[in-house]
């Protein structure tokens, strides 16, 4: 079995992880992106160049958020959308909003 290293550690942050990679053309949907870990993570994203969707419950939160990332990386293509994932008619109302491709894998 081999060591796997990594010049990441504890301490690292998603920015960090994300640096060097070019996201362009790509969209990406972040829940839980009004706060913590989801907001960091679509911070991270959208400083790659990629197009995200913040999936939220607080609408008002994810505004905020959204207006952060957009002035500190500079990217003009975060959206914020309404997400309950433990509401199937939440989850059915975003899917049905949802415009342009996806692509899941």
């Amino acid at each position: 079995m081999s060591i796997i290293t990594t010049p990441f550690g504890f301490s690292s942050t998603a920015t960090e992880l994300a640096q060097g990679i070019d996201l362009t053309g790509r969209r990406v949907v972040v829940t839980g992106a009004s706060s913590g870990l989801g907001a960091a993570t679509a911070r991270a994203l959208a400083g790659t160049g990629a197009e995200v969707t913040l999936a939220v419950q607080d609408m008002a939160a994810g505004e905020r958020v959204a207006k952060d990332i957009t002035g500190s990386t500079g990217n003009q293509e975060v959206r914020v959308a309404h997400l309950n994932l433990a509401d199937p008619a939440s989850v059915a109302a975003f899917t049905a909003a949802w415009e342009g491709p996806c692509t899941c894998w």
